[in-house]
């Protein structure tokens, strides 16, 4: 490796290191990653918390690439799209000031790459199957991509009577 190419990857793990301090927030945080290969690419998982229903938690896994494979690739400033989201309730949800239409709420955005990609996960509540839905999908400003996952949280007749009577 060349001391150009050395100095380049100083400058993208240094740029990495930003992109990923940047990217937390408060309603999610970092509960375990491993090395998926001996390139230091590495799946990362967070917990999401949702803002509007403090009992519901999210976990997201995604790939992050390490700095041999970005140089190796070109590519240093983005990250794959992939990820998966899992949710479960940990107590009682209540519905109040949530988003009930078809377009749900985004609740997570995290940048993918310097400028122009990003992933999210987005909360859509469908009260007549008792259940909130939330998305992982990934957001680019050119081309949007088929990259998705879904967990469904179930809601109790007793949540859903209490969001209805909200309604009225």
């Amino acid at each position: 490796m060349t001391s150009t190419a050395i100095s380049g990857a100083w400058k993208a793990a240094a740029v990495g290191a930003v992109l990923a301090l940047a990217a937390c927030g408060p309603n999610e945080r970092e509960v375990g990653g491993f090395s998926n290969d001996l390139l230091g690419n590495e799946i990362k998982i967070e917990a999401l918390k949702d803002p509007a229903i403090p009992n519901v938690v999210c976990h997201m896994a995604y790939f992050e690439r390490g700095v041999v494979d970005r140089v190796s690739k070109g590519n240093w400033f983005e990250d794959p799209s992939n990820s998966s989201v899992s949710c479960q309730r940990t107590g009682p949800i209540d519905l109040k000031g949530v988003d009930l239409g078809r377009s749900g709420d985004e609740i997570f955005s995290q940048r993918m790459s310097l400028f122009f990609k990003r992933t999210a996960v987005r909360r859509i509540v469908d009260l007549e199957n008792r259940s909130i839905l939330y998305v992982s999908h990934s957001r680019e400003i050119v081309e949007g991509s088929a990259k998705m996952s879904i967990s469904s949280v179930p809601l109790t007749e007793a949540e859903v009577a209490a969001t209805r009577a909200l309604q009225r």
